[in-house]
């Protein structure tokens, strides 16, 4: 099992930044690949950045590249979202995701490959 904790949503204006955490336990993140997803009122969850086992790979977004970047700190077994220059259809909660399922390399992009998820955190951009 693998335990999820988000933090670090909140409101900003447009133009903000934010840095979203997940706090993993019960599983080394450089063991597992993860992920972040974002849902908006009214719409699909969506992928927004992953990374591989180990980190050696990450993608994002066409909506956010450039502005996100998703990282992890192996010696605090946590996740992140740097999340600059934001605009008002970043705003959605957002969702820390890890999978461990045999057979998958590499950045994953189906949420059926997670099988572990957070509780989601806030982000709401202002304009």
């Amino acid at each position: 099992q693998v335990q999820l904790v988000e933090s670090g949503g909140g409101s900003v204006q447009t133009g903000g930044s934010l840095r979203l955490s997940c706090a993993a336990a019960g599983y080394a993140v450089n063991y597992i690949y993860m992920g972040w997803f974002r849902q908006a009122p009214g719409t699909e969850r969506e992928g927004v950045a992953a990374i591989s086992r180990a980190g050696d790979s990450t993608a994002y977004a066409s909506a956010v590249k450039g502005r996100f970047t998703i990282s992890q700190d192996n010696a605090k077994n946590t996740l992140y979202l740097q999340m600059d220059n934001l605009k008002p259809e970043d705003t959605a909660v957002y969702y820390c995701a890890a999978g461990k399922l045999p057979g998958r390399y590499g950045v994953r992009w189906d949420s059926r490959d997670y099988n572990y998820w957070g509780q989601g955190t806030q982000v709401t951009v202002a304009s």
